[in-house]
């Protein structure tokens, strides 16, 4: 299986980028414009930051860091002990979701430069929403756009309820957690935008590793029953 993982990892980062993908990425760009142009994302911050909402969303940073690592873990875990192929596969499909979000957001931060909002306080009166620092690492890949934190989650989280399409208790935990992670990260330690676009390129990515992974996820054909399988 960990042949397989690091086989699917660059065609997976490649696949985020097929023709036909450009369009998620063309999106979130021009969604972030809007956003910023129009002041949607300095209105946002002056209306939501607030001791009470920090101390609401303020712990989804660092949930949001251990979790990705916890579940691909637990489930890896969980399907050695069951002896079961099908989970151990979803473990690495949700730990490769995560790996390429984070690679591919911090790729994207490094060149932006986006200056984070002061999540301290909600009583700055400078608009810096619309501050880029374009370039190489002129601001790190920690702040900036987009979210990682965002990315990272709605990708595990569509990989999991596409790799169980019939849980819906799964899926909706999924989408829900990814959902709270994201809006959390949008009123403490970024801006409007840095969630949407993280959001949408952590989809993507999602689907992209989900259907990499999901013929590994089928059931076996019974060759007892069919013979050949057909």
């Amino acid at each position: 299986m960990f042949r397989a993982f690091l086989q699917k990892l660059p065609k997976n980062v490649a696949g985020v980028y097929l023709r036909h993908n450009w369009l998620w990425h063309l999106v979130a760009i021009i969604l972030t414009y809007v956003l910023v142009i129009s002041g949607f994302d300095w209105w946002y911050f002056e209306s939501t930051r607030g001791g009470l909402w920090l101390s609401l969303t303020l712990p989804a940073a660092i949930i949001g860091f251990f979790v990705p690592i916890i579940v691909p873990v637990s489930l890896y875990l969980w399907g050695e002990a069951r002896k079961d192929s099908k989970i151990r596969n979803v473990a690495a499909a949700a730990a490769q979701a995560g790996i390429i979000a984070l690679i591919i957001s911090s790729v994207y931060k490094a060149f932006t430069g986006r200056i984070q909002p002061e999540f301290f306080t909600h009583l700055s009166t400078l608009d810096i929403s619309r501050e880029f620092q374009f370039g190489f690492l002129r601001h790190g890949v920690f702040w900036g756009w987009p979210s990682s934190h965002a990315a990272v989650a709605f990708a595990g989280a569509v990989t999991l309820a596409l790799l169980y399409p019939k849980n819906k208790i799964l899926r909706g935990t999924s989408i829900l957690y990814a959902s709270y992670i994201g809006f959390a990260v949008s009123i403490s330690i970024h801006w409007f935008s840095d969630f949407l676009a993280g959001a949408i390129i952590g989809t993507l990515i999602g689907l992209v590793v989900a259907k990499s992974f999901q013929s590994q996820n089928r059931p076996r054909p019974d060759v007892r029953r069919g013979g050949a399988g057909v």
